[in-house]
C-alpha cells in the first residue's frame, strides 16, 4: 500500500484588480507618449482612457491614464514610468479624493418635435448644452464623471445615436485633500 504525503502549500495572495487613475507630469517632448504607452502594451494591458494636455508651466504636459489591472503589476509599470528621463511626477491617485471630469459629444437623432423635446428635457437635466442643431439631429456637449455620461447615453440611445466623441477621464487630486494630508499634486 503506497502512503501519500500531504504537502501544504502557501495559498497565493489575492489579486486585486481594479481600475487605476494615474497622473504623470512630463517634459512635453516628442515620443514620449509613445515610451509611456509602451510600458502598459508590455504588460499587455489596455488603456481604457487616456488624456494629454499642456498644463500652466511651459513645456510641461499632464498625462491621465486611467487602467484596470493587478495593483500589483500597475505599481510595476509606475515603478518603470518614474525612470523615464522626461518623466517629472507619477501617482496613482484611484485611493485619493479626487475628482474626475470627461467630456462627451454626442449627435442625437430628432425624427419629430417630442423627440426633440424630450432631448432638450434630458439635456437641461443633466446640465448639457445643445451645440449644434439640424433639421435630423442635435449635437449634445455633456461633462461629467463615466457614471452620469454612460447614465445619458442609455437615456438617448432609443432616439439613436448618430455619432459619439468622448474625451477621457481627466482627473486631479481634491484641494481639500491636498490640505488635509499634506499630498502635493
Amino acid at each position: 500500500m503506497q502512503e501519500f504525503k500531504v504537502v501544504k502549500t502557501r495559498p497565493e495572495p489575492e489579486k486585486k484588480v481594479g481600475k487605476h487613475i494615474i497622473t504623470v507630469k512630463v517634459q512635453h517632448n516628442f515620443g514620449v507618449l509613445a515610451r509611456i504607452t509602451g510600458l502598459f502594451a508590455g504588460r499587455g494591458y489596455n488603456i481604457e482612457s487616456l488624456t494629454v494636455g499642456r498644463t500652466h508651466e511651459p513645456n510641461i504636459a499632464r498625462i491621465t491614464i486611467v487602467v484596470d489591472g493587478e495593483e500589483r503589476v500597475v505599481e510595476q509599470i509606475i515603478k518603470q514610468l518614474r525612470k523615464l528621463i522626461e518623466t517629472l511626477k507619477v501617482r496613482d491617485i484611484t485611493e485619493l479624493p479626487h475628482i474626475e471630469r470627461e467630456l462627451a459629444l454626442i449627435k442625437i437623432h430628432t425624427e419629430n418635435d417630442r423627440a426633440r423635446d424630450e432631448i432638450m428635457r434630458l439635456v437641461n437635466i443633466f446640465r448639457g448644452k445643445v451645440v449644434d442643431v439640424s433639421q435630423d439631429s442635435y449635437t449634445v456637449e455633456i461633462t461629467g464623471d463615466d457614471e452620469k455620461i454612460e447614465a445619458f447615453i442609455d437615456l438617448i440611445k432609443p432616439f439613436g445615436v448618430k455619432e459619439m466623441a468622448r474625451t477621457g477621464t481627466l482627473a486631479m487630486v481634491r484641494e481639500s485633500a491636498v490640505a488635509k494630508e499634506g499630498v502635493l499634486d
